[in-house]
């Protein structure tokens, strides 16, 4: 017989296709490319925010089927009360179990979910780039390609994600090396200002929404924090406009 969680797996709507439904709620399709870039810090947070509600309540909807679904197989028709009860307290292990499994998915689908709305909407505004490419590590972009990196390194943007930092930044330095720079997008609002100084001597850039550099104020200050606005206009635009002058994309 199969266990609740795996009942509840094969009724639980996927990562992406939350993520799909939050888009589309959250960005009409009338906005432009250019309203989208203009506006990304603001849209990745309302995409983030609509992604949780939904993933809620697909979670409490796909639970309770799978509940259903679960004690429909064991519980025999025309049982008493008495019954239920014991057959209902005697799968608290499997309940126990199921509860696990729900909250230890939760962790890497909260650390997913970020990078897959910078995907989704990296594709919207139709940026070039290679995922999880093995280089001197594993960064989540390669832009514009694995092509031009392997050609011509220092003419690529390296462009990874994290939502909390801490110090797992010292295991990615090799990544960014041979790269134009390095540009970690995350939400961490707890780095202190001597590890930002120590992150611009090694190249790296943070990338986060205007309004989480703005309310931190060694953030403001900081020469290698970007919100997502001043990395496309200062960065990422110009290399897209250089690939594009030299008939790389």
């Amino acid at each position: 017989m199969k266990k609740l969680f795996e009942i509840y797996k094969e009724t639980m709507l996927s990562p992406k296709a939350i993520l799909d439904k939050a888009i589309d709620k959250t960005i009409p399709k009338t906005d432009t490319t250019a309203y989208t870039k203009r506006n990304f810090s603001k849209i990745i947070d309302l995409v983030g925010e609509e992604a949780y509600s939904i993933f809620l309540k697909e979670q409490e909807s796909a639970g309770k089927r799978a509940v259903r679904n679960y004690f429909e197989e064991i519980i025999p028709r025309n049982s008493s009360r008495e019954d239920l009860i014991g057959i209902v307290s005697n799968n608290f292990k499997e309940f126990d179990r199921f509860f696990l499994s729900l909250a230890q998915s939760r962790k890497p689908r909260a650390g997913s979910t970020f990078e897959s709305i910078i995907k989704q909407l990296f594709r919207k505004l139709n940026y070039p780039f290679a995922e999880q490419q093995v280089i001197n590590g594993k960064p989540d972009f390669l832009m514009p390609n694995r092509e031009n990196y392997d050609t011509n390194p220092m003419d690529c943007v390296i462009f990874t994600v994290k939502r909390t930092v801490r110090e797992r930044w010292r295991q990615i330095v090799t990544e960014g090396t041979r790269g134009l720079g390095f540009f970690l997008a995350t939400i961490d609002d707890s780095i202190s200002d001597p590890q930002l100084k120590e992150m611009l001597k090694n190249r790296i850039y943070l990338v986060m929404s205007v309004h989480l550099k703005n309310r931190t104020p060694h953030y403001k200050k900081a020469v290698n924090v970007l919100s997502f606005e001043e990395f496309f206009r200062d960065h990422l635009d110009p290399a897209v406009r250089r690939w594009k002058n030299g008939g790389i994309i």
